[in-house]
């Protein structure tokens, strides 16, 4: 069996690796505008009171929202403009690096096209677009708030947002109808992955909306695997107590654990069609091997840098959940509990955040992974097949350990901020 019959024609190829190129631009613009609102939902969080203050003096709450608009806007055309100039640099560095090496043949490719200005732009307008969705709960901080402590929605308060709700289940519906129709698509070409990336932003989207309606529940569950002591119990408690603050600290690593599953399951199943493919072919295999480990290695590091944002942005909004709280771990400190046990509640804390998220991240991820492969490679060989799910393995147990790695970085400075709160200096918080 010749490579092209393995692999597609050469121009089957060529579609391939455009369908993959704009996949990958979708979802990076995708990812970076969900984190973007969230960040922007925490800052205002952290930031009510002043918000409330200036409320009070006069500013109107569109002015306060504006203010956030502008910085999304000025953020992302910084960021737009200087991701072109890395990024540029870097595919001219590696291209270099591989004629040095031999591994791939000397070209000419000008790098500086006007084509970059179509995701420039693309960058710029979804950071603003994302600060000012993200910045929304501007319009529901009162004046009177400047006066007292700042506080989450409720649930119930939540449960009132029906509108947000609704949206969010239609577009979960509609999203699971289009990855359905990507999936047919994919058994007679392979461009039916592109209705499987629109149907998954859509159900993706719809996820995000009704988070705090599906999270807390995860949470609950996994709260119960750490027993009844009482830090336990009070930490399970703290995860759900206020299901919006919850959504923003697990949403962005719920993201990125998605991506990096999802991608991993999609090359796995691609390597084991291929092998299967090349079944009696063994000198084939292990020439295409090193390349298709190559290839995962790299776009995983890639994908990987989202999970380190979303980690990043969990320590952060945990951090400031805990200055939030610090009149209740006062109170705590007063009724008996002692550094250790306070230290244990939010080590407890961050752990069930991070168990619910990379465990939602990888079922989710799973399921949009076969659906990607199925939709992208139920053709590759000329003819309609299902494509077996492959599972990561070794994805699969970085992920994992990295979920353990960051339950000790997210709550250890928490943690010592708490463990130095005074009992005394705590309840004279006003």
């Amino acid at each position: 069996m010749a490579a092209d019959d393995v692999t597609g024609s050469s121009a089957t190829v060529a579609t391939m690796l455009n369908v993959i190129a704009f996949v990958f631009i979708a979802i990076a613009v995708y990812v970076a505008a969900v984190t973007t609102a969230n960040t922007v939902a925490t800052v205002v969080a952290g930031r009510t009171r002043v918000i409330a203050l200036l409320r009070l003096i006069g500013s109107s709450a569109r002015d306060q929202r504006n203010v956030l608009a502008r910085e999304g806007l000025i953020v992302g055309v910084a960021g737009a403009v200087a991701g072109a100039l890395i990024g540029t640099a870097a595919a001219w560095g590696i291209g270099q690096a591989g004629v040095a090496a031999e591994a791939i043949p000397a070209y000419e490719y000008a790098y500086l096209q006007p084509i970059l200005v179509v995701p420039m732009v693309a960058v710029a307008a979804t950071t603003w677009l994302a600060a000012w969705t993200g910045s929304r709960r501007v319009l529901a901080v009162r004046p009177a708030e400047a006066l007292g402590n700042a506080t989450e929605a409720s649930g119930e308060e939540l449960g009132r947002r029906t509108g947000r709700t609704a949206t969010g289940i239609a577009l979960i519906v509609l999203g699971v109808l289009a990855l359905a129709g990507g999936v047919l698509a994919g058994l007679l070409h392979p461009g039916g992955v592109l209705i499987g990336v629109v149907g998954g932003i859509l159900s993706f989207t719809g996820i995000v909306l009704v988070a705090d309606r599906i999270m807390p529940p995860v949470l609950r569950a996994v709260g119960r695997w750490f027993g009844r002591s009482p830090s336990a119990r009070l930490a399970a408690e703290n995860a759900v107590r206020h299901p919006e603050r919850a959504t923003r600290m697990t949403i962005g690593l719920v993201i990125g654990v998605t991506l990096v599953t999802m991608f991993g399951v999609t090359m796995e199943s691609y390597r084991q069609a291929l092998y299967l493919a090349m079944d009696d072919q063994e000198i084939l295999r292990e020439a295409i091997g090193p390349m298709i480990d190559g290839t995962v290695a790299v776009f995983s590091a890639l994908i990987g840098f989202s999970a380190v944002i979303a980690a990043v942005g969990l320590v952060n909004t945990l951090s400031v959940s805990v200055l939030q709280r610090t009149r209740e771990i006062g109170l705590l400190r007063a009724l008996g509990f002692d550094r250790a046990q306070v230290r244990l509640m939010i080590l407890a804390e961050a752990a069930a955040l991070t168990v619910a998220a990379t465990a939602t991240g990888l079922v989710l991820g799973f399921v949009y992974g076969w659906a990607g492969a199925q939709a992208m490679l139920g053709s590759m060989n000329g003819s309609p097949e299902l494509i077996a799910p492959g599972i990561p393995w070794p994805i699969i147990w970085v992920v994992v350990g990295a979920a353990v790695v960051l339950t000790a970085v997210a709550s250890l400075a928490p943690a010592r901020r708490a463990g130095r709160v005074s009992p005394v200096v705590a309840l004279a918080v006003d």
